[in-house]
């Protein structure tokens, strides 16, 4: 009977919730709004929070602050946002290794499915393996034979431990029975610099890193991740194309913010940024980088971190990859 009683009060509480909801998407936003960059300045996640930057904040009204909060493959940024009010104020921009962070960090301070709002997935891109032009590489193979004839004398680099660009160069070199070196670096800003200096002369990073400089001719690019070739390099080759049957690894970009926000105030800023995208001139510089929009919903961003978690956990559970390596 109890149970019955209670149920007469259930629509009342629905409707309560719903009114709450409503209140909070009304009153949002009152102040401004903090859009984490989990990694160093430069990188690609910092070049696109600040390309969407003017349009939400032409959008919502309220200053968009882009502040840098780098660490540990982006994990430190996350948990502030994972800490943060549930108020719509606080958000973050993640890379591909945030669904790599719960198998390489098993003490996070947050839970990754559970202590973040998924709100959109902005894109994805190819990676590309690149030597430095003062490099004898000039394919991919050549890459290869040179590590296999001189085992450990071929170092690449990459945004740091556990990023999709080293999971993907270790499964390579499992595949092929190579032993390079992983260079780890604390973001694509600090590889860029050396990358294009040829203080280290291998690269796995997204294209959207290296645009600039392949045109410039320091960079050569080896081969692509994508299971396609891409149209901005339709002469270098792929790597299910030099072999490797089913290989696809593809960067992408997204939008979290902490569990608990109001529905209605994530769906308002899945709203703007899918306008945003929409935009022109946005559309043409995310092509430039190389970075596909997919502008997805945060259901559809939801099931792609979960099976991200599954896919790439292996990876570092197979390997034995540990933070810092």
């Amino acid at each position: 009977m109890r149970f019955k009683h209670l149920l007469k009060f259930l629509p009342i509480a629905l409707t309560a919730l719903v009114s709450l909801g409503a209140a909070a998407q009304a009153n949002w936003p009152n102040q401004p709004i903090k859009l984490i960059n989990p990694f160093p300045t430069g990188g690609t996640v910092d070049q696109i929070s600040r390309l969407l930057q003017p349009h939400l904040q032409q959008a919502l009204g309220q200053p968009i602050i882009v502040e840098s909060r780098s660490g540990a493959s982006g994990s430190i940024g996350t948990a502030m946002v994972a800490k943060a009010a549930p108020d719509g104020n606080t958000w973050v921009m993640v890379f591909d290794t945030h669904g790599v962070n719960p198998s390489l960090y098993p003490n996070l301070p947050y839970d990754t499915l559970k202590d973040l709002a998924p709100v959109m997935q902005i894109g994805t891109g190819s990676m590309v393996v690149t030597a430095h032009a003062s490099t004898p590489y000039k394919s991919f193979n050549e890459l290869v034979q040179a590590a296999k004839s001189k085992p450990g004398t071929v170092a690449y680099g990459s945004i740091g431990t556990g990023s999709m660009a080293h999971l993907a160069m270790t499964s390579l070199g499992n595949a092929l029975k190579v032993d390079w070196t992983h260079i780890p670096y604390k973001g694509g800003g600090p590889l860029a610099a050396d990358g294009v200096a040829g203080h280290v002369s291998v690269t796995m990073a997204t294209y959207a890193l290296w645009a600039p400089h392949f045109a410039s001719g320091r960079l050569r690019p080896l081969a692509v991740t994508s299971p396609k070739r891409m149209s901005e390099l339709p002469n270098v080759p792929t790597l299910q194309e030099l072999g490797f049957e089913g290989f696809e690894a593809q960067a992408y970009w997204g939008v979290l913010g902490p569990a608990g926000i109001p529905v209605p105030i994530v769906s308002r800023m899945n709203t703007e940024l899918a306008k945003a995208l929409k935009i022109p001139a946005v559309q043409e510089r995310l092509s430039q980088m190389g970075v596909v929009i997919t502008s997805t919903s945060p259901a559809e961003f939801d099931r792609f971190i979960r099976k991200e978690v599954d896919k790439w956990g292996k990876v570092v559970r197979d390997n034995n990859i540990k933070a810092g390596e």
